[in-house]
């Protein structure tokens, strides 16, 4: 499934402005490697100075963890996974070849420390 807010107004748009790439997504847990389903995907472009542009694209995730979208520009890209019960990926990635494939391992949420749960002196956050 994909929801198009940018990229030239839909997903398979061809850029004028230069070459285009085809991603293919691919979303596992860390600890075991499984699939993630349903995780949504949300790709932005970055502009100079590492500044996010107006306009996005968001994707999501099949039973398979797979998910795959054409007509990218060249260029930087910032890209965010979010999924229930997981930490919030983001990273951005240089995106200068025809088709590229990017996995994304999900990690489940750490543990937070509060002034109230007893520590002693060794946890202490520096």
């Amino acid at each position: 499934m994909v929801s198009c807010c940018g990229f030239g107004g839909t997903a398979a748009a061809q850029n004028d402005s230069g070459p285009t790439s085809s991603l293919r997504f691919v979303v596992v847990r860390d600890s075991d490697g499984k699939p993630v389903r349903n995780a949504e995907i949300v790709l932005h472009p970055v502009k100079g100075k590492g500044k996010q542009a107006s306009g996005e694209m968001e994707l999501k995730t099949d039973a398979d963890g797979h998910s795959s979208v054409d007509g990218i520009p060249y260029g930087p890209l910032r890209v965010q996974v979010l999924a229930a019960h997981f930490q919030t990926f983001g990273e951005d990635y240089e995106i200068n070849k025809a088709q590229m494939e990017i996995t994304v391992k999900l990690k489940h949420p750490g543990g937070q420390y509060s002034v109230y749960d007893s520590h002693g002196s060794e946890g202490k956050p520096q």
